[in-house]
């Protein structure tokens, strides 16, 4: 009977004051039909059963799992972990709990850079995938992707992750290709008080965050404005990538004297001018193939993972009279540092790089808002690790000396040796009929003798390798191999791995990034209610990049300075029919590239209710994705090759096949050439079937199928770029190059994933899900590789409890929590650059959790532990071996009233 009204907060606690006992609770919340409760006691525990609106399981009431009617009739497949998931998650951290999702894949390139990717073409550098922190877009604006959580959000500020599966752009706008995972941050007029979290455990770890929020009344008593203030640090020893098998499809054996290109090994990669197979004669027999002694990835770079977040935001209500109708003009100011190792195109050590996002926004929920963000970024002191071991290497002897001194001593010491152990010599004799002198080699007999005789050859391949390593070269040039560890080693290291340079060179230049790139973003949203339609949205947004890399990145060189401006619009409308049970949604978005043309993006779905229980939801969705700044503008060069964008095409490149059989005999008849085309946006269209229940009141099923089809495919091609001397036809100033390119085939895909909840005894959960999904065909004759990179099986198996009573003799032990889930990954070929493309074998985790809640000091303390068998197991082919790392935490939650 009166306007007075206070909100619960996550766990349903509240307070608020009435003038008499007996009161009638008027109860609400978004999706539940409104429910009265007659409180006779102010003592009295409230138990509220929402009804109707949502799917509530038995009666496990505000504790209990809910499944929205916004989640519940969604046209695309949406996963969810809330508030009360996040605290449960038996990973080592809530982003990490994000892959025991239906459909979602989570990568991990090290301890402090993880991925998330759903339906395919996963990748170390996500640009299919969108991230946004409360609306605002995550991705680093100089390499173009978003960095995971290692500049996200602090664990205790986050009230729920969404994870909407496939192309989304028609709301979301370029690059939410296959997928959205959008986090929402606690608001402080609701979420008072004062949180702090510890956590500790294997390999160093360390995490604390701290989280203060509160709200000021004005003078009639009425809140008007509310702040929040974060801080959260993390240190740990990382993953280290130790991998020394050969290659995936090196030509090269493991046994090879020569030795053999190691996965994380720099600089040990196949060189032509280093092949001497199959050479069985004089005076080069038994060198076979040779690589250069190069340097392990733990001797250039530092594992110790650091990770610091900071965040303040203020919340003013325009019109506190309105109280939680008011509208809200928000200021958010965010900091991320930190140093880890990512994986690109190369392995990459981030050190002390800063991430600035500011937002101002103006809105009132579920009606409208105006917002405009500006993310800055600096490189700080980060550095290629690849191209460094590739340096060192040539400031010590370039390839050709280092292969003439291998060979000299191979020459004056192994081939006499040979010979005196049976190698078989050139034979010379007379033809008793044409009386023709003519030579004779027993090549059998050779291949026998090196295969027998492998401890002769690594001897002798060690000292050569020792004294081409060690000393001058015989041509007077060169200082030797830097060895790690020396203070030679550790000078030289330095001075390339601080030093920038846009065109690398090996003389002055380093192979440090600068980088202070910016984007800037405007996004303005309304919702209208005509008479016609539930709701109307009409929104647009604009974005301006500005990378700034002098050279060390992007081709923004002697002065040249690069922009890229983009925009869009789009609008929605949603539509029952049926007494409402038919729900139908059609929306459209335009968006324009300053560089390429304008891109439409139509939806449209139908979701069927039939009753309480069933829900069936058919949609077309489609999706653009403009090319990156590092399609358009990338040049940098890796060593082997240099990553170049492609705005405006590429011409007279030779292929690698035809440049490979043109050095068997230097013959230029063999030589093809091809053109490639400037990249062009990439486009998506999904068609998707879903079916949603509750059967028995205690299990909840959703289930789905779709298939996308693509076309123009963003992709890249390699070719070689060559002169050749008339006289000679030897090659001249040869380079490789690895275009950005579309892809001439449509390429589609096609997946299901199912998943089950079963609720039961009021404070458990049996939950399970399996995703299937699959590339459905390659073409031999396109040069484009796909990288699909992900598993064609996958499921995992939960089992949770909550605010669990166990009984040790005559005494009671509650508030307990627990949760256990087993994921089983089955195993892909990985495809990356050349040097990181392998398979990635089947792998199965186990993670566990056990939580206990003192309400009286308000914490609850946590002991886990994620892949807890210790399963050493690889996710990203060039990565790191991944194993146990158990944790233990403890979180002090008071809440203001």
């Amino acid at each position: 009977g009166t306007t007075n009204g206070v909100p619960t907060d996550f766990d349903g606690a509240f307070e608020i004051k009435v003038s008499k006992i007996p009161a009638v609770l008027v109860v609400t919340y978004i999706g539940y039909s409104q429910k009265e409760v007659t409180i006779s006691n102010a003592k009295d525990r409230i138990r509220v059963q929402m009804t109707d609106d949502a799917v509530v399981i038995a009666d496990v009431q505000i504790r209990g799992q809910r499944i929205s009617d916004k989640q519940r009739e969604a046209p695309l497949t949406i996963e969810s972990i809330d508030v009360l998931a996040i605290k449960e998650t038996p990973a080592a951290n809530f982003y990490d709990g994000l892959g025991a999702l239906k459909g979602v894949d989570l990568t991990a390139a090290s301890l402090g850079f993880k991925i998330i990717n759903t339906r395919g073409f996963n990748s170390t550098s996500p640009v299919r995938s969108l991230q946004i922190i409360d609306g605002v877009d995550n991705q680093s604006p100089g390499l173009n992707f978003s960095l995971g959580n290692f500049l996200g959000t602090s664990e205790l500020d986050v009230v729920k992750a969404d994870i909407i599966v496939g192309a989304a752009s028609a709301f979301y706008g370029p690059n939410a290709f296959n997928g959205v995972i959008s986090m929402e941050t606690k608001n402080p007029f609701y979420q008072k008080g004062l949180g702090v979290m510890l956590k500790g455990g294997e390999r160093n770890l360390f995490e604390g965050a701290i989280r203060w929020a509160d709200a000021f009344k004005n003078q009639k008593g009425l809140e008007f404005l509310a702040y929040k203030l974060n801080f959260s640090y993390l240190r740990a020893d990382d993953w280290r990538a130790e991998n020394y098998e050969p290659v995936f499809g090196s030509k090269t054996a493991k046994n090879n004297p020569g030795g053999y290109d190691k996965v994380n090994v720099y600089g040990d990669e196949f060189s032509a001018t280093l092949d001497y197979s199959p050479d069985l004669l004089r005076p080069n027999s038994g060198l076979g193939t040779l690589h250069r002694t190069g340097y392990k990835e733990s001797d250039l770079v530092n594992y110790n993972t650091r990770n610091l977040k900071a965040n303040v935001a203020l919340h003013l209500r325009t019109n506190p009279n309105l109280k939680d109708e008011s509208p809200e003009l928000i200021f958010s100011s965010s900091l991320g540092n930190g140093t880890t190792v990512y994986q690109g195109d190369n392995r990459f050590s981030l050190r002390d790089i800063l991430f600035f996002q500011n937002r101002v926004e103006f809105r009132k929920r579920d009606k409208f808002f105006v917002r405009a963000y500006a993310t800055n970024e600096d490189a700080g002191n980060s550095f290629d690790p690849y191209f460094t071991a590739l340096l060192l290497q040539q400031r010590a002897k370039a390839n050709d000396r280092w292969g003439s001194d291998y060979l000299f001593n191979w020459n004056s010491k192994a081939i006499s040796k040979m010979a005196e152990n049976g190698y078989p010599q050139l034979q010379i004799f007379i033809d008793p009929v044409t009386g023709i002198p003519t030579t004779r080699f027993d090549s059998t007999a050779a291949y026998k003798w090196l295969a027998d005789n492998q401890a002769f050859l690594n001897q002798y391949h060690n000292d050569a390798r020792r004294v081409a390593d060690t000393s001058i070269s015989s041509a007077g040039t060169g200082i030797g191999y830097f060895q790690p560890g020396t203070q030679r080693f550790l000078d030289e290291f330095n001075r390339l791995s601080t030093t920038k340079s846009s065109k690398r060179d090996i003389n002055s230049g380093g192979t440090r990034f600068f980088d202070k790139s910016a984007l800037y973003h405007l996004h303005g949203e309304y919702k209208l209610t005509p008479t016609w339609a539930e709701v109307v949205t009409v929104g647009a947004n604009a974005r301006l990049y500005r990378p700034n890399t002098e050279g060390t990145i992007f081709s923004d060189t002697a002065g040249t300075r690069i922009s890229n401006f983009e925009y869009g619009i789009y609008g929605g409308a949603e539509r029952r029919f049926f007494d409402k049970k038919l729900k139908a949604t059609l929306s459209a978005r335009m968006d324009k590239n300053q560089n390429f043309g304008y891109l439409f993006s139509p939806a449209a779905s139908l979701v069927w209710q039939p009753n309480e229980t069933d829900v069936v939801r058919l949609s077309f969705s489609s999706a653009i994705r403009n090319p990156t700044l590092s399609d358009q503008y990338l040049f940098l060069n890796v060593g082997p090759a240099i990553l170049a964008g492609n705005l405006n095409g590429a011409d007279s490149l030779i292929t690698v096949a035809s440049f490979v059989d043109y050095l068997d005999r230097l013959d230029t008849k063999k030589i093809k050439y091809f053109n490639i085309g400037g990249v062009r946006p990439e486009k998506v269209k999904t068609l998707e079937l879903g079916y949603r229940t509750t059967l028995w009141e205690q299990i909840f099923v959703d289930a789905s199928y779709y298939f996308s089809v693509y076309n123009d495919f963003l992709g890249y091609n390699i070719g070689i770029s060559s002169r050749f001397d008339n006289t000679t036809g030897l090659p001249e100033k040869t380079q490789a190059y690895r275009y950005a390119a579309n892809s001439t085939n449509t390429v589609t895909t096609q997946g299901f994933s199912i998943g089950l909840s079963y609720f039961f005894k009021k404070y458990y959960q049996l939950s399970g899900n399996y995703s299937w999904n699959k590339l459905n065909k390659t073409f031999d004759d396109d040069p484009i590789i796909p990288a699909f990179n992900t598993p064609a099986h996958k499921f995992n198996l939960a089992f949770s409890g909550r605010d669990v009573m166990v009984r040790l003799g005559n005494k009671k032990i509650d508030n307990l929590g627990f949760s256990i889930n087993y994921k089983f990954v089955q195993g892909f070929l990985f495809e990356g650059s050349p040097q990181f493309t392998g398979f990635i074998r089947d792998y199965g985790l186990l993670d566990a959790q056990v939580s206990y809640t003192v309400p009286s000091i308000h914490t609850t303390f946590k002991l886990g532990a994620a892949n807890i068998t210790n399963n050493l197991h690889y996710e990203t082919y060039g990565g790191p071996l991944i194993g146990r790392l158990g944790y233990f935490s403890a979180v002090y939650e008071f809440k203001k009233k």
